[in-house]
């Protein structure tokens, strides 16, 4: 038996511009920004010598059968090591964040799987080859396109070159004070879906690269959250009740904006603020969640 652990942090995208047309998926990608989150997935792989090759997943420790992200890269793993078609792999997600609501769950997945793997079979991959799978499994299945790029290196990130890492580009904004993200979430949005629109494509793309732009001539947090706002009320997926709240919390001086794509909203802030915005949401939050987490600058790890 073979068994190893991995963390990959959750992300939040702020705005973001579409590059996928290419035939090869690891020049397929994002322009864009965000911010990646101490609070991720761990995920531990158990590999057994079999001859059912079986590949049985659990969700914090629910068992799922559709899980087709991470069966995208066992698959991809086995395309690459045929070997490890004669175990079965037992695969847990512990997951600390909202699936499906815009924090990068899929991608998180992913690519803590990818490097437990490359652990568990003592493969030998690099960091930028674990992560380079993981990206074309998120591809594949059209559940992403930069996150996996974002979420090898974690901080808070500029994308300036769509593709998977080591082929796409992407620069870090300093971060120099003691910052938290902020989260109020209340249901999933489908990125599959929303990605295949072909209007809603239509609109990010004539916008979100000049927010890149914009961002490279003063990248700081500030201006992220202020270009991110600028991108959801263009995009225009912001329901009434996440309307609502954006007032309030701009009469409070306190800019949100939107993730890309969730019903739910964030704010980078400032410790010290973190209680003003928390209590704005909890007037507001009724079956939503408030969630709080200190930003990542480490990226995948073991």
């Amino acid at each position: 038996m073979v068994t190893a652990k991995a963390f990959a942090p959750c992300h939040i995208t702020g705005f973001f511009q579409i590059f996928d047309e290419a035939a090869n998926p690891l020049s397929i990608g994002s322009r864009g920004a965000g911010v990646s989150l101490e609070k991720g997935i761990w995920t531990q792989v158990t590999a057994e010598k079999s001859s059912d090759a079986s590949v049985k997943i659990w969700i914090n420790d629910s068992p799922v059968s559709d899980a087709e992200v991470s069966l995208e890269v066992v698959r991809l793993f086995r395309e690459k090591f045929p070997e490890l078609s004669n175990f079965s792999i037992e695969v847990r997600h512990k997951i600390e964040m909202p699936i499906g609501a815009g924090f990068g769950t899929s991608g998180a997945g992913a690519l803590s799987l990818a490097a437990a793997l490359n652990a568990a079979f003592g493969l030998g991959m690099t960091r930028l080859q674990v992560a380079q799978i993981a990206h074309v499994a998120e591809v594949n299945c059209r559940t992403g396109l930069g996150t996996v790029i974002a979420e090898t290196f974690g901080g808070v990130e500029i994308r300036v070159k769509p593709g998977a890492p080591g082929i796409g580009r992407l620069v870090q904004i300093p971060l120099s004070q003691d910052l938290e993200v902020v989260c109020l979430f209340f249901g999933a949005l489908p990125t599959k879906r929303l990605l295949a629109d072909q209007d809603l494509r239509r609109i990010v793309n004539a916008f979100g690269g000049k927010l890149v732009d914009e961002l490279l001539q003063d990248p700081s947090i500030e201006k992220l959250m202020e270009l991110s706002r600028k991108f959801a009320e263009f995009v225009g997926l912001m329901t009434p009740r996440i309307k609502e709240i954006l007032k309030a919390t701009d009469e409070a001086g306190i800019l949100c904006s939107v993730p890309m794509f969730g019903d739910a909203l964030f704010s980078i802030v400032d410790a010290q603020q973190v209680p003003q915005i928390v209590e704005i949401f909890r007037r507001f939050k009724n079956d939503g969640k408030i969630i709080l987490s200190k930003i990542d600058t480490k990226g995948v790890r073991g």
